[in-house]
């Protein structure tokens, strides 16, 4: 097949890779801050076989790179290890509504002292700190259904707030509460008219807000992989409802149709409006389920209870999406987000992760650039603080960025306070890294 005829998901530094990587000598440039004790850890779809007919089905792999006393002491990258790679189907169709068959491919994310690779449609899978996969995680047989690849863990209670959308039959979303300890305390049906593709959600001190907008379930598309399209006439609409509640207490605020495939952070002011940070798009898969012409940018929607109205503000023109908060402010007023610049807009063929990160005051909008340099594509930012302690704001921002006329990948770590500036340091990884979707810090000492 040519460069041409070959999908834009297995080309150039979307290419899978096949082989996995244990390094422990690592060339850093710059210097790491020996405040950094953990692990930074990704993971994206990477199809085992070299194909897959999306971006969003391909196995799940995760890159990692361990940072302890100044040093780059490892990077790793692991398949996710679900069945279809330990036992693969002859037709994959044949596990179609097994909870089991997972991809891990979406986001990786610690809570309960477990570390999870999940994506929407299956149960996550758990990892070890070395990135092994140690298996299905259904938390002792209680999670029924599946489960988002964006939960929130709380800071104030430590709970894992999280839904799932992906039911061919009512109730089509389904809100899940799990507590500190990772036992199961709620699984809630929640009434929507069809079922949709509500990839992320929002959640409060008080409350959680789902997003039930327009990419609907098209049977007609199944056969495509991703069986959504967009369709303005749906309507769309904001539900709020008591972190505790039940479908019962769910109040829905009609907005503008649009789209929004990551959140950036929610949060209650002091008279009871509930305001959500979002990078908004106007439509999604409009001529498809690879149709990337539109672009989020960072919009902000207000919510009254009292008044049942909604203010929806556009905040910047800057493209940008994959928006992180410092994770001790999930829920709560943040001062500062950090976003991916995205590039390409009107490109229906590829998304096109920019050469810019942002970084965010989110109540002013006032933005700073970090430019990553010629010919470089970034990754999601995420925030590491300096300590436990430290001030919000006061810490590091970690990205895994692809040099294409090296062909090469490296981790970068700015300083949050300052950056704008050159990185602090640059940890070179021994092998491409593929462009892939979320991950997260994990401080020493949070996983059993």
């Amino acid at each position: 097949m040519s460069t041409r005829e070959t999908p834009w998901h297995l080309r150039g530094n979307w290419e899978p890779l096949h082989e996995e990587v244990s390094a422990t000598e690592l060339r850093v440039e710059g210097s790491i801050p020996p405040a950094l004790d953990g692990l930074y850890v990704r993971t994206g779809p990477n199809p085992s076989t070299g194909s897959s007919p999306h971006w969003f089905l391909g196995d799940g792999m995760v890159h990692g790179v361990r940072l302890a006393n100044g040093r780059a002491e490892w990077y790793r990258n692991r398949f996710v290890k679900t069945p279809d790679i330990t036992d693969p189907l002859e037709d994959p169709a044949a596990g179609l509504g097994d909870l089991g068959r997972g991809k891990g491919n979406t986001h990786v994310v610690a809570h309960a002292g477990k570390l999870l690779a999940l994506e929407e449609a299956h149960w996550p899978f758990r990892l070890d700190a070395d990135l092994e996969t140690i298996g299905v995680e259904n938390f002792n047989g209680a999670l029924p259904c599946s489960m988002t690849a964006h939960p929130k863990v709380c800071p104030v209670t430590g709970e894992l707030l999280a839904f799932s959308y992906f039911s061919f039959e009512p109730p089509y979303l389904r809100y899940i509460r799990i507590d500190a300890q990772g036992v199961v305390q709620q699984v809630e049906g929640i009434d929507l008219p069809k079922m949709v593709m509500m990839h992320d959600f929002n959640v409060t001190q008080n409350h959680v807000v789902f997003m039930d907008l327009p990419l609907v379930f098209d049977l007609s598309l199944l056969a495509s992989g991703i069986p959504f399209r967009f369709d303005a006439d749906a309507g769309a609409r904001l539900g709020l409802m008591p972190r505790k509640g039940t479908n019962a207490d769910v109040r829905w605020f009609e907005i503008d149709p649009c789209y929004v495939f990551h959140a950036v952070n929610a949060f209650e002011k002091e008279d009871g409006r509930v305001v959500l940070d979002v990078s908004r798009l106007p439509e999604a898969f409009s001529a498809g389920s690879d149709d990337y012409a539109s672009v989020g940018r960072r919009w902000r929607f207000t919510l009254d209870p009292n008044t049942g109205s909604v203010l929806e503000e556009p905040i910047d023109e800057r493209p940008g999406d994959f928006g992180r908060v410092d994770e001790r402010r999930i829920g709560l007023p943040a001062r500062y987000g950090y976003l991916l610049s995205l590039d390409g807009e009107g490109n229906s063929e590829e998304p096109v992760y920019g050469s810019k990160l942002l970084k965010y005051e989110l109540n002013s909008g006032r933005c700073w650039e970090h430019s990553l340099g010629d010919n470089v594509r970034g990754g999601e930012p995420v925030f590491a603080p300096r300590s436990p302690q430290a001030e919000e704001g006061d810490g590091f921002v970690l990205a895994i960025v692809h040099d294409e006329s090296a062909d090469k990948s490296s981790l970068v770590i700015l300083d949050a306070e300052n950056f704008e500036a050159p990185p602090l340091a640059r940890v070179h990884l021994p092998q491409r890294v593929p462009y892939g979707a979320h991950g997260s810090w994990v401080p020493n000492g949070v996983l059993r």
